[in-house]
């Protein structure tokens, strides 16, 4: 039986314990405190949370730490938007500047049908397998279509159609899962000026008589888009497309479109009022509704 001395000494010395327990954590938290820049919890308020990785940083958390210190810019946030951007402009004290929406372009635009020399695949349904065993199609760089990019992707942006992956830009973020995913590297984050812009549709380096071998539409490197216009320069067979100056509600692409013997000159976005309109009454070319880029060199715009 428990004596009133005994109960005593008990509740003393709990008691004791817990000041002593209050006491080390009270001086834990004045050591150790970190103070947070309060920039950081408005900006983190600011973001949309996705944590999608699209800004280059592990997370909204990363990233809202990153601007509060300068180091990175605020106009990152592809689910965001210019909306964010202002918001962060606001908050940091900075003009916001021009932003530009980045979006996923797939440089390849062969369906099955346009692709040549193809063998039967009956491994694990992955790009990622597919890589990795030689002869499943003619070319070695252009789509696989078995779907990584697409399973990559939150937004349901992505589907596959006859071998091809092709871009939903009504619901496409810029979050840059699709081109993590693509084993071969022929997705990249071209800036949309417009809704609609024109892109180069193939990535194979390779010189045009391979090309022809194993690509009806891909490009031979045959230099007639330069000769059309100044916005296109040669590299590694290829023309590249300069972003920079390419204003699309300026410049009349059409005489580069024509000179093209490949089709390999494509539109990506959502089409305009204007466009749907002169084409209301005919099917749209497979040339209109492709999507592309380059090959294994993803830090290169290939149009």
């Amino acid at each position: 039986m428990l004596t009133p001395i005994t109960v005593t000494l008990a509740a003393t010395t709990l008691g004791s314990i817990a000041v002593g327990m209050g006491w080390v954590l009270g001086w834990a938290n004045r050591t150790f405190h970190v103070e947070v820049d309060p920039k950081v919890d408005a900006i983190l308020a600011a973001l949309p949370g996705a944590n999608c990785g699209g800004c280059g940083y592990v997370g909204c958390s990363d990233y809202a730490e990153a601007v509060a210190r300068g180091e990175a810019p605020i106009s990152l946030c592809p689910p965001g938007g210019a909306g964010t951007a202002a918001a962060l402009a606001s908050i940091m004290g900075v003009e916001v500047g021009e932003t530009l929406p980045y979006r996923a372009v797939i440089h390849c635009s062969a369906t099955l049908q346009q692709r040549l020399k193809r063998t039967a695949y009956r491994g694990e349904p992955t790009c990622a397998a597919a890589n990795l065993v030689a002869g499943v199609q003619g070319c070695t760089y252009g789509c696989l279509g078995l779907g990584d990019c697409m399973r990559a992707c939150d937004y349901d942006a992505i589907e596959v159609v006859d071998g091809l992956a092709r871009i939903d830009y009504r619901k496409c973020i810029g979050c840059k899962a699709c081109a993590k995913a693509c084993p071969r590297n022929i997705i990249s984050m071209v800036p949309f000026k417009a809704d609609r812009i024109m892109i180069v549709g193939c990535s194979n380096k390779d010189f045009g008589p391979v090309v022809k071998e194993v690509c009806s539409i891909g490009c031979i490197g045959c230099k007639a888009c330069t000769k059309a216009t100044d916005l296109f320069t040669m590299k590694d067979n290829l023309p590249v497309l300069d972003y920079d100056r390419y204003d699309p509600a300026a410049v009349n692409m059409q005489p580069a479109i024509d000179k093209c013997p490949m089709e390999s000159l494509v539109y990506v976005g959502k089409p305009s009022r204007q466009d749907l309109a002169a084409v209301a009454a005919e099917d749209l070319p497979n040339r209109v509704e492709a999507d592309f880029k380059t090959t294994v060199d993803d830090t290169e715009w290939r149009g």
